[in-house]
């Protein structure tokens, strides 16, 4: 049963459920899909510099046994909040039964993660944390958009075609961190000698104007 909600937190599943509302949304609301991909970009972004980081300079948080952000976490939790409280707005429904539905998705999957081991108690918790916040975000002004042209039987025939095409693959999203990570650390300058050399340019700066 775990595996379940493993698969369907995976990128290979909520990224192009994502995109696909996304879609939906441009057709009536551009500024309104444009705002749900700049949440998305933004979560999955601090996912992955954080798995980046420690897969590449080894840098976490070990007291808390904390490394890494949950990314399967945070794409279900957010991903899944968002698509099934809009079908209920389309459907003209309450909202408030989708929001608690994806929270408890993604819970389930934060569960799954960490019952397989790929992650800790901090990780999965955080992971779930900021899908929630990521979600919520994006519903406090979706849910008050009216798209009044919109036939919700379309979204939800495409929703379940979607996700039915897409359940049981893995995105590479991890192996490709897990390999190019230490290539990036090995052609990258550290982030100490960065910021040394910009404190040695700003001292000389300083010291310049003040001739």
């Amino acid at each position: 049963m775990w595996t379940v909600f493993s698969n369907i937190g995976d990128a290979a599943v909520t990224l192009p459920v994502a995109a696909l509302c996304v879609g939906w949304i441009a057709l009536f609301n551009v500024r309104l899909a444009l705002r749900l991909v700049a949440i998305l970009v933004a979560g999955v972004a601090l996912v992955g510099v954080t798995k980046v980081v420690y897969a590449g300079w080894g840098i976490s948080i070990p007291a808390e046994d904390f490394h890494v952000i949950s990314g399967h976490a945070v794409l279900s939790t957010s991903i899944w909040m968002i698509a099934i409280t809009l079908q209920l707005k389309w459907w003209r429904l309450p909202t408030l039964p989708g929001i608690a539905a994806g929270m408890g998705i993604g819970a389930l999957t934060a569960i799954a993660r960490l019952l397989n081991h790929s992650h800790s108690m901090p990780e999965v918790a955080s992971g779930w944390l900021l899908g929630v916040v990521m979600a919520l975000f994006f519903l406090r002004t979706a849910v008050n958009v009216e798209l009044d042209r919109l036939k919700p039987v379309w979204p939800t025939v495409s929703l379940l075609l979607v996700s039915s095409l897409t359940y049981g693959h893995e995105a590479p999203f991890e192996y490709l961190i897990q390999t190019r990570s230490p290539q990036l650390h090995r052609h990258v300058p550290s982030v100490m000698a960065f910021l040394g050399r910009v404190r040695y340019r700003l001292r000389s700066h300083e010291a310049t104007s003040a001739k």
